[in-house]
């Protein structure tokens, strides 16, 4: 399965999301619940955010993080020694690992990004055991998402390319309303229950908000890096208005939401 998350710079991701994903990862563990002793799965791993909120965690004996991106998986190595964490390359639609290996199965904001999410949970039921639990969460891009929204309205004010990059990430799969929990219920999952997970990230000036995009991986990245310079100063200083709104430029406190899903393996 391929991905449509350009992933080539761990490093330029943390310092975009880096700051936020540690932040979901706990809130999902903790909607989804986790019990002593379990093995656990976190498909799509990323830099590993999920797999590492997990270790901090007594309770899993077995953690494995699952990602397509080498580069990722490297960065999401190097960051613990603990025993109990393992990262591979991998292809979500066709996991090589035997079935009911898990008892509790993440993806955290990656469904969306796979170009068939339908085969990834297929995947994440098959390798989850009977009673298991399977648990994702996707950010709310169209209404939930604000720092992006700032980012991706302000653009589009002024670049028609910006406008169908817009859509494109407002229009990913399973980002809407019902759709995650639909695609758990799809899958076979049984006792499906759905919850929005809110979270708020500080930024200490505009820079501090800035900087991370300019050097952006995915959507934003893709967008960005492709502006020549004239363009992205217009972008930056429009940007600058938007965040500063009038006051002073200085810390903001931003919110976050993400659709939350988790269902039972029949």
């Amino acid at each position: 399965m391929s991905s449509t998350y350009t992933a080539t710079d761990a490093a330029s991701y943390e310092r975009l999301m880096g700051r936020w994903s540690p932040l979901l990862a706990d809130a999902l563990i903790d909607f989804a619940g986790i019990g002593v002793g379990e093995a656990v799965l976190d498909l799509g791993c990323g830099t590993g955010s999920l797999a590492l909120a997990l270790a901090r965690r007594s309770e899993p004996r077995r953690i494995l993080g699952i990602d397509i991106s080498r580069r990722y998986i490297d960065y999401a190595a190097s960051r613990s020694t603990d025993p109990r964490l393992d990262f591979r390359i991998g292809d979500a639609a066709a996991l090589a690992l035997a079935d009911g290996a898990f008892d509790r199965s993440f993806a955290l904001l990656s469904l969306n990004f796979m170009t068939a999410p339908d085969r990834a949970l297929a995947e994440l039921c098959r390798v989850t055991r009977p009673g298991g639990t399977v648990a994702a969460a996707v950010w709310d891009f169209a209404g939930g998402l604000v720092y992006q929204r700032i980012f991706w309205d302000t653009a589009a004010a002024l670049d028609a390319d910006a406008v169908r990059a817009r859509a494109r990430q407002l229009s990913s799969p399973l980002t809407r309303k019902g759709e995650l929990e639909a695609a758990f219920a799809a899958a076979g999952l049984t006792h499906v229950a759905a919850r929005t997970l809110t979270i708020r990230q500080a930024y200490r000036d505009f820079d501090d908000y800035w900087q991370p995009i300019r050097a952006a991986e995915g959507p934003v990245g893709d967008y960005v890096k492709r502006l020549p310079p004239d363009h992205l100063a217009a972008l930056e200083a429009a940007l600058r208005a938007a965040y500063c709104a009038g006051a002073a430029d200085g810390l903001r406190s931003l919110a976050a939401s993400a659709w939350a899903a988790k269902g039972i393996v029949a």
